[in-house]
């Protein structure tokens, strides 16, 4: 029994062969005429040989394969946003059904709340400061891993697995990060991207998925919803620019083949504590609702595929995102509405539907996980991340209790180190380059949501502008009491055990993982 709770059967020759002291097919010890109503020994012994054949071509038929691995990774989805995650307004009801057949993790956390960065570590099993992917993939940005680094879809295709990618890809190079079908290009920014029509990137899915071939396949599914969406300037470079109207998030009259459109009312939305609750902030939130329910129509569309070819049972599902909403005090912070993210998973051979998995889980266990599956977890050491494949059902995880994160770049202007220790009740955020100024994403800046606080001198829910943009060494807050994170405790007398030992936690974390920034500790 592998850990998907599959089963594997085998065959070897000689299987059914009579010992040679036993009796045979009815034939008395010590030879002589065989019982009435037995056939001949001799024709039995012929006939033997086919049975053995038969009966295992039968075993293999029925017997599972591995099982095939599909990564759904959407692009600034927050747990804000889906219905399974408590929100009542929003409709999700594909993401939903699947977490009511497999199971929700309530403790899932990006390493980084930056798209290339992020996608880097669900890849590669490593933090972005090891792997070299600091910053933004595209353009002028141009951060690259290290050519050296091993990715999920090639330690995949080593242990005998299809590959295949359609959608974002926003990662580089290529050949650290090659897949062996391209279904789309995935260039980022590109208001013409497949990536924004989800049901369309399920049907051309459909190639691999419905392949006459014996090999397990792993298909990596990253939607560009519901990323803000942009225009392209003459210069090629993108814009948000839509003030005062709100940004689309890729909604569109026209529409998008075989989804239909579910629009809600500002009035009706649920605004996150970190934001302004006013009518830009409510317009935008609308349209960002929009876009995540056009993404789970295409997930609904990929499952029922999958259990067209007969492929949903044998198949592990895991839906995340890169980092949370694209919204000020969300993407591109180390705050929870940043890092604290969907995860979704529907295993194989599940026993337990609808479970509930309170482990904490980062984004840099996804590829040992997904290669433990696949049963070629060969050297665990070498990830900085850990297999949870014993919890994919629900399953206690022991020694799961805080997480960590790494975040230096978004843009290659935003330069901005943020380390990162989160337990269950406190969080460490270290602020290295606290000197500076916070930067902001060019689609946060330009967002309706942002400009509209600026404007009437109001706050990002109960954090002001000035706090959001100008920020201590240290920040530590503790998440029971204070869970929107307001009350920075970093310099307050009764806490600085707890700040003493989250900081040598820290340290061990940068010295384990290689992170160049640990050097600022003993010149700075």
């Amino acid at each position: 029994m592998n850990r998907c709770g599959l089963r594997a059967t085998s065959c070897g020759r000689g299987a059914l062969t009579p010992r040679s002291s036993a009796t045979a097919a009815g034939r008395p010890r010590g030879g002589g005429i065989a019982p009435t109503g037995h056939k001949p020994v001799a024709v039995v012994m012929y006939k033997l040989p086919l049975i053995v054949l038969a009966l295992c071509a039968h075993v293999l038929a029925a017997a599972p394969t591995r099982p095939n691995l599909v990564l759904i990774v959407a692009d600034d989805h927050g747990t804000d946003a889906l219905g399974c995650y408590g929100n009542p307004v929003i409709k999700t009801p594909h993401l939903d059904a699947l977490a009511a057949d497999g199971t929700r993790f309530t403790s899932a956390f990006c390493t980084t709340a930056s798209c290339s960065p992020s996608r880097s570590v669900i890849l590669t099993g490593l933090h972005n400061h090891r792997n070299g992917m600091y910053g933004l993939q595209h353009d002028d940005h141009h951060f690259q891993s290290f050519d050296h680094i091993k990715s999920l879809p090639g330690l995949l295709a080593a242990a005998g697995y299809r590959t295949a990618r359609i959608g974002k890809f926003h990662v580089g190079p290529e050949p650290v990060y090659a897949f062996q079908t391209v279904l789309s290009g995935g260039q980022a920014n590109d208001p013409a991207t497949i990536g924004r029509s989800p049901v369309e990137m399920a049907n051309q899915a459909r190639s691999v998925i419905e392949a006459k071939d014996a090999r397990p396949f792993f298909l990596y599914f990253a939607s560009d919803d519901p990323h803000r969406g942009n225009a392209v300037l003459p210069d090629g470079k993108p814009t948000f620019d839509t003030w005062p109207k709100p940004n689309p998030f890729g909604n569109r009259a026209a529409g998008y083949p075989g989804v239909k459109p579910i629009v809600y009312r500002p009035e009706d939305v649920r605004v996150p504590p970190f934001l302004p609750d006013n009518a830009a902030c409510r317009a935008e939130l609308a349209e960002y609702y929009q876009a995540v329910s056009r993404l789970d129509q295409g997930v609904g569309r990929l499952i029922e595929i999958l259990k067209a070819a007969g492929k949903y049972e044998t198949t592990l599902i895991v839906y995340v995102s890169d980092n949370g909403m694209a919204f000020p005090g969300a993407k591109t912070t180390l705050y929870d509405a940043g890092m604290k993210l969907p995860c979704i998973v529907r295993a194989p051979g599940r026993q337990h539907a609808g479970a509930v998995q309170n482990a904490m889980v980062s984004w840099a266990d996804l590829t040992p996980t997904m290669l433990d599956v696949a049963g070629a977890l060969r050297e665990p050491a070498a990830f900085d991340g850990r297999s949870f494949a014993a919890g994919l059902d629900g399953g206690e995880l022991r020694g799961r209790d805080e997480v960590y994160a790494s975040h230096t770049f978004h843009e290659i202007t935003m330069y901005y180190p943020m380390r990162v220790v989160r337990t269950r009740r406190y969080k460490l955020i270290h602020n290295v380059a606290h000197e500076l100024t916070f930067p902001s994403a060019l689609d946060l800046i330009k967002s309706p949501t942002w400009i509209s606080v600026g404007e009437t001198g109001g706050k990002l829910g109960r954090r002001s502008i000035a706090q959001f943009l100008h920020r201590p060494e240290y920040e530590l807050y503790d998440l029971e009491r204070d869970p929107d994170e307001i009350d920075n405790l970093a310099d307050h007398p009764a806490q600085q055990s707890v700040k003493a030992q989250l900081i040598e936690k820290l340290k061990a974390f940068q010295a384990a993982t290689k992170d160049p920034w640990m050097r600022k500790w003993s010149y700075e």
